[in-house]
């Protein structure tokens, strides 16, 4: 009966500390974006640029980090919502940034049904080596239909306009940098709801033992393929929001090399973990900035020497292991 009598007590105390510790993150992100705003005024295209490429990340984590999906071809999600973006300003004239951004959104889920459809016909390396065909396909496609896309020039022509009518788009960034700052916030609020509901618990089932999901009467491949879509969602606004902040889509934003450096942020951080994608994200292209213009003949082994040591003294990434230490340290002193 004590038992019982318990067990609600332990999950209210439990849901609190949920909820407390995602409040306490959305506001570290605010913080920290409006200490970068003030911080770096000079730098905030950079700063916008890393928002776009935390989308990405995110959208990594969501199929990797939480249900156990290897991919490198995650970019051709981001190139989708870019080029979608882009070609609606630029051949369509749509070019309210709100809308933009929804276009992108819509174009980043059709990615992603379209690539889980491929990806997630194989198992283990097989599912590697297909997601890498598939970016490679999109970057083709992209290439070829140079009329839409301005092929390896790249789409120009794209001017968003005013945001709300009211904010322009400047030469500074500081529009673009802190409409990606609201937009980022956004959704890792519905992430966190997302990652902690039902279906977020199933993902995390389909991770472990895909085999006892199916027992259960789960469809295992649904699971899958509705997570790719959320995750398209994600990783086209990140597309949308750089195709407004550069005012061009190029190439690059299809590029395998970018699927792979997405990856590295996300094991840099921490798979399985919101926060874990958004702290190896900034560590990468913050490292990558600052090292490359101090030493712009050796910056790589830097980052190379970085990474290995990550992978060897905190092989949960640099947010999982510091997680996991100030858990240590807390439950040694209860």
């Amino acid at each position: 009966m004590a038992v019982t009598m318990h067990d609600p007590m332990t999950a209210d105390k439990t849901r609190r500390r949920t909820i407390t510790g995602s409040l306490i993150g959305i506001a570290a992100i605010i913080i920290v974006g409006v200490i970068g705003y003030f911080l770096f005024p000079n730098n905030l295209a950079l700063l916008t640029r890393i928002i776009a490429i935390a989308l990405l990340v995110l959208s990594i984590d969501l199929v990797t980090g939480y249900c156990g999906v290897a991919t490198l071809g995650h970019a051709a999600l981001f190139g989708a919502g870019a080029y979608a973006a882009g070609i609606a300003a630029a051949h369509y004239g749509i070019t309210d940034p709100v809308l933009m951004t929804l276009i992108g959104a819509l174009a980043g889920a059709l990615a992603g049904l379209v690539s889980g459809l491929i990806i997630l016909r194989a198992h283990g390396l097989p599912q590697l080596v297909l997601s890498i065909a598939v970016i490679h396909l999109f970057h083709e496609a992209a290439n070829k239909a140079s009329s839409w896309t301005g092929g390896s020039d790249g789409l120009s022509g794209i001017a968003p306009d005013a945001l709300l009518g009211l904010f322009e788009f400047d030469l500074w960034g500081r529009t673009a940098y802190v409409y990606g700052l609201f937009l980022l916030v956004v959704v890792v609020i519905l992430l966190q709801v997302l990652v902690r509901s039902p279906f977020g618990m199933l993902a995390r089932g389909v991770r472990e033992d895909p085999l006892r999901i199916s027992a259960m009467g789960a469809s295992v491949k649904s699971v899958l393929i509705r997570m790719y879509v959320i995750s398209g969602v994600v990783a086209g606004i990140g597309g949308a929001l750089n195709a407004i902040s550069t005012q061009v889509v190029g190439l690059d934003s299809l590029s395998f090399t970018l699927s792979a450096e997405a990856l590295v942020m996300l094991v840099l951080g921490g798979t399985g973990s919101l926060y874990g994608a958004l702290v190896g994200t900034v560590t990468f292209l913050w490292f990558e900035d600052v090292v490359s213009a101090a030493n712009p003949f050796h910056w790589l082994t830097m980052v190379g020497a970085l990474l290995i040591a990550v992978v060897l003294f905190a092989p949960k990434g640099l947010y999982g292991t510091a997680a996991h230490l100030l858990g240590r340290i807390g439950g040694e002193r209860r």
